[in-house]
């Protein structure tokens, strides 16, 4: 255990470093530039012996570490944004192959216009690709995630990707002390990747991916919806196990509670939830509720963690158009729902391309929350 100042991205660097890939592949995009940047620096400097590959697009770079997943290696890459859009074919392709590859995504705003700064539009417009998505709060809790990542999509319960989702810029370029943890614990705990089910080999040729009629592909997909649901339990499994063995943890690795013994709850995900403490610490009326794990959705946890709530609040950085509310808002709800006595639920879209998101938007926002209707969604402006 070494505390280190360390920007964000080069602390994902370091991280990655413990993880051993054999392979990386790099493409920058602001503000995931940093992270490759440093892992190229890592590599030529031979403290990481991976394959470093870069390619001409963030396209190429998932489809190389998929290539590469598939023939057995542990692979890295990262990326955002536009991106991250344009993985879009490759994402459900890695998913649909039950490749075990692990990604950062440093969100970023979509265009047009176009813009650089930090909303989670990216990544939550990715979230029906069959990826599991992981998002964190701090920079250490970008490390921790990491680690634990690879042990979640290789087990072969799960063998699914998983997206890593940090706020860029807040967390990709903020400089602070991180715990990066000692090499020999985290081997101890992330055992070189030996893959179990079938991989690409000249010596035993086979096909992967083969195309599937009607019948057949809507069996895999089920198979793929199954397998997410009940990576649930490894999550929690692997959660519990890194906090341990590391003594540190996040909740029970789906949702993280913060005094949430009021009758009021702020549901939020990402770097948000921090300035969110801040406000509750000199409040007496409201607590938190973080959502780390938005793929596969915490539906039960959910339900057990607001059901007694008077007011649930929906905070979040993103809008789904035509729906008029923001994403997790509209599966809070939609959990709430059955609920007999169910609580009022309202919305709030805010941080957008990223607008600031004050203490005093906050607390304005809790007081607000107490005069909207139920499925009201209000634009924090």
């Amino acid at each position: 255990m070494v505390m280190k100042f360390l920007e964000g991205s080069e602390a994902i660097s370091e991280t990655v470093r413990l993880c051993r890939p054999d392979v990386i592949s790099a493409y920058p995009i602001t503000p995931q530039t940093h992270i490759v940047e440093s892992l190229a620096r890592l590599v030529a400097d031979g403290k990481i012996k991976s394959k470093f590959l870069e390619v001409e697009s963030e396209f190429s770079a998932l489809s190389s570490v998929l290539g590469a997943c598939a023939a057995g290696s542990r692979t890295f890459t990262a990326t955002c944004s536009q991106g991250l859009a344009l993985m879009h074919e490759v994402l459900f392709a890695a998913a649909g192959l039950r490749l075990p590859l692990v990604m950062v995504n440093a969100n970023r705003a979509l265009s047009a216009p176009i813009n650089i700064w930090n909303d989670q539009q990216d990544s939550i417009s990715e979230r029906d690709s069959g990826w599991i998505q992981l998002y964190v709060e701090t920079v250490q809790e970008a490390v921790d995630t990491l680690i634990q990542a690879y042990r979640i999509a290789e087990d072969d319960r799960v063998l699914l990707p998983v997206m890593v989702c940090m706020d860029g810029f807040i967390l990709t370029h903020v400089i602070e002390p991180v715990d990066i943890l000692d090499e020999e614990k985290v081997q101890k705990f992330l055992p070189k990747y030996k893959p179990t089910h079938t991989i690409l080999d000249p010596q035993r040729p086979m096909t992967i991916g083969p195309f599937a009629y009607p019948e057949p592909y809507f069996k895999l997909r089920k198979e793929i919806s199954t397998a997410i649901n009940n990576s649930k339990e490894v999550i929690s499994e692997v959660h519990k196990e890194f906090g341990e063995k590391f003594k540190r943890k996040y909740g029970n690795g789906l949702v993280e509670g913060y005094k949430n013994d009021k009758k009021i709850a702020i549901v939020s995900m990402g770097s948000v939830v921090g300035t969110i403490r801040e406000v509750v610490d000199k409040r007496k009326d409201v607590g938190i509720v973080k959502v780390r794990c938005y793929r596969p959705f915490p539906k039960n946890e959910i339900i057990q963690t607001l059901k007694s709530k008077k007011t649930v609040i929906v905070l979040e950085k993103n809008i789904s158009l035509g729906l008029g509310s923001g994403s997790l808002f509209s599966e809070i709800r939609d959990a709430l729902y059955p609920l007999k006595n169910r609580p009022k639920v309202v919305g709030c879209i805010a941080g957008l391309g990223g607008s600031d998101i004050k203490s005093s938007d906050i607390h304005r926002l809790i007081d607000d929350s107490k005069k909207m209707k139920d499925g009201e969604v209000k634009w924090l402006t």
